[in-house]
């Protein structure tokens, strides 16, 4: 097991590597001056020169890459260069809303998809399976945004029951007003991500159930509850496992839409920001952290692999 969970390890750094490659130069080849957002329009020519040359712009794009990456395995990702404080401090500010909108969705969401999809493999063909794939394809063809706007809607203006916007802080509001505040962005997340969880449960409980080793524990009389918890979620656990890992990433990565509609200040809304003002240290020390969160949610997805089946581990 401490082999199989090396190479995972090996493949991780790798893989940021890469990342912090492609972040760094893509940021950097967005357009626009950093230094005119900081100064404004009125800023002279001379003094453009010194604040370039005083926030290293002017250093070659490999010297630059290189003090960016060995500043930011020390825990420095640098300063801000619109806001008076670190990218560190930014972020921390900012990280706590989306994680909880992220976490939160997809408790919802696996609550929601896991048991629709075992109860529509259960009833094939009957018109139960049909409303639990007519729900799964309505969460899969529906963008976010409008199901976010329907309950806003319907729960916000019409019946007025929840807020609608904002993000209520438990030490200054409480807890009830801090859930209230998030009911509405991880409902309708999680409602969109149960759709793929439940289509991915049921393609995975109708594979394993025409197995010849279910057939053959049927055959024995076990009862129905036993072969499909016991035998068919055990074989079928590595494939929602896997959609959930990748759900949960692309939660972490994708609430920008969301964060901006509920107006929670969260990670997608301080990058938002950060690209219109052309502020290069946020923007590349949030999409690292973003993608490190994406990359170790996968490589603990992989090493749960190891648990759920020994022929992964064993590479037999």
């Amino acid at each position: 097991m401490a082999k199989f969970i090396g190479k995972k390890l090996i493949s991780v750094i790798i893989t940021l590597f890469i990342l912090s490659i492609v972040i760094f130069t893509i940021t950097h080849g967005m357009g626009g001056d950093p230094v005119a957002s900081i100064l404004g329009t009125e800023a002279t020519a001379e003094d453009m020169a010194a604040m370039r040359e005083q926030l290293g712009l002017n250093d070659p794009i490999s010297t630059q890459y290189i003090r960016w990456v060995t500043s930011a395995l020390r825990g420095d990702l640098g300063d801000s260069y619109v806001k008076d404080q670190t990218v560190v401090q930014a972020i921390s500010e900012r990280v706590l809303p989306s994680l909880q909108v992220a976490i939160f969705s997809q408790i919802i969401a696996m609550i929601i998809g896991i048991p629709l999809g075992i109860i529509a493999a259960k009833k094939k063909g009957s018109l139960t399976d049909l409303c639990c794939n007519s729900f799964s394809l309505l969460g899969i063809s529906m963008p976010s945004f409008l199901l976010g706007l329907l309950f806003i809607l319907l729960f916000g203006v019409q019946l007025k029951v929840l807020p609608v916007s904002g993000y209520a802080l438990v030490a200054k509001r409480g807890l009830y007003q801090h859930i209230r505040y998030l009911i509405l962005p991880c409902v309708t997340m999680g409602l969109i991500h149960s759709g793929l969880i439940m289509r991915t449960t049921r393609s995975a409980f109708l594979d394993i159930l025409n197995k010849d080793y279910i057939k053959t524990a049927k055959a024995k009389g076990l009862k129905q509850s036993v072969v499909l918890y016991k035998h068919v979620m055990r074989n079928a656990a590595t494939n929602i496992v896997t959609v959930i890992g990748q759900g949960f990433g692309q939660l972490i990565a994708g609430t920008a839409v969301l964060e901006t509609m509920f107006n929670i200040p969260g990670m997608g809304q301080l990058i938002v920001d950060s690209v219109l003002k052309r502020d290069y240290g946020v923007i590349q020390g949030a999409i690292l952290l973003i993608s490190v969160f994406y990359v170790l949610v996968n490589l603990l997805v992989d090493i749960s692999y190891g648990f759920l089946d020994p022929r992964i581990r064993t590479g037999k």
